[in-house]
């Protein structure tokens, strides 16, 4: 059998999760062999459509008079929620991960593709209601860098990160209007997942609203196209044990089976959307 690219880079990301310190040497590989990390427009693009969605579901189900408390779970590289949430005026947000991705470089990086979007009337397509006054003030940040430090950026935007479980953040009980997460779902396993959302449940006031966006695809077919997007379920517990690391792990549930793990932490659902897949992929 022929070596894919995606054999090939199931087998790096597995040899580095033995290493020390493993997903600073994945980030590495990603950054200069991968190129998975960058902030073109097509990885732009999805994480500003994510945002426009989130507004619209707050636009749609909550009170917005006032700014919102919003809990971001997944800060990653590049804060496109929190920057569209603070332009729109949606609200303040707390960013939770189990690792330290953002830094100033990759700050200013996506203040620089708010700025040429905009440029090219396409941040408009996605933002509907930025606020100009907010936009002036990203925009001498973007301009002169050196004068501000990361620290003093989140301050301005109200962006809090945290360092945390988030299946048990001590963070107090009723303390957030909105919580989202864009295409992490699906990267933590049935369990810990579980104990995620039941600690939301627990943080989530009585009024508000989750939102989640949820990739079911394989992963290593946004990297080798050879394969479908369905290519990992043909194997089996034991077998896709053996293929999956801890790098980037994949928990391979269905749709069905995140309906039924919303059920079992007593999670209404106000709304779902789902887009089908090509079966001829």
């Amino acid at each position: 059998m022929a070596i894919r690219k995606w054999h090939l880079k199931a087998i790096v990301q597995k040899c580095i999760s033995v290493f020390p310190n493993p997903e600073r040497v994945n980030n590495v590989f990603q950054r200069h062999v991968t190129q998975g990390i960058e902030l073109d427009d097509d990885h732009f693009g999805y994480k500003i459509e994510h945002a426009r969605d989130h507004i619209s579901y707050v636009r749609r189900y909550l009170n917005t008079e006032q700014e919102l408390e919003i809990l971001e779970l997944g800060t990653g590289w590049y804060p496109i929620i929190p920057i569209s949430m603070y332009l729109s005026k949606v609200g303040k947000v707390t960013s939770i991960d189990i690792q330290s991705w953002l830094t100033k470089e990759s700050f200013i990086t996506a203040l620089r593709k708010f700025k040429e979007w905009r440029e090219l009337d396409k941040l408009s397509l996605f933002l509907t209601e930025i606020d100009d006054s907010r936009w002036s003030q990203l925009m001498s940040i973007e301009a002169e860098p050196g004068h501000f430090s990361l620290e003093e950026i989140n301050e301005i935007i109200g962006l809090q990160t945290l360092l945390l479980d988030a299946r048990d953040t001590d963070l107090p009980e009723d303390s957030f209007d909105f919580i989202c997460s864009n295409n992490t779902f699906e990267h933590v396993y049935p369990e810990v997942l579980k104990g995620i959302l039941t600690e939301f449940k627990r943080l989530l006031r009585p009024e508000g609203l989750m939102s989640h966006f949820i990739d079911l695809s394989d992963h290593f077919a946004h990297f080798d196209e050879s394969i479908s997007i369905y290519n990992f379920l043909k194997y089996s517990k034991k077998r896709w044990r053996i293929i999956d690391n801890s790098i980037q792990p994949q928990n391979r549930l269905r749709w069905k089976e995140y309906l039924d793990m919303y059920g079992s932490v007593g999670l209404p659902i106000t709304e779902e959307e789902t887009r089908k897949g090509n079966l001829d992929l």
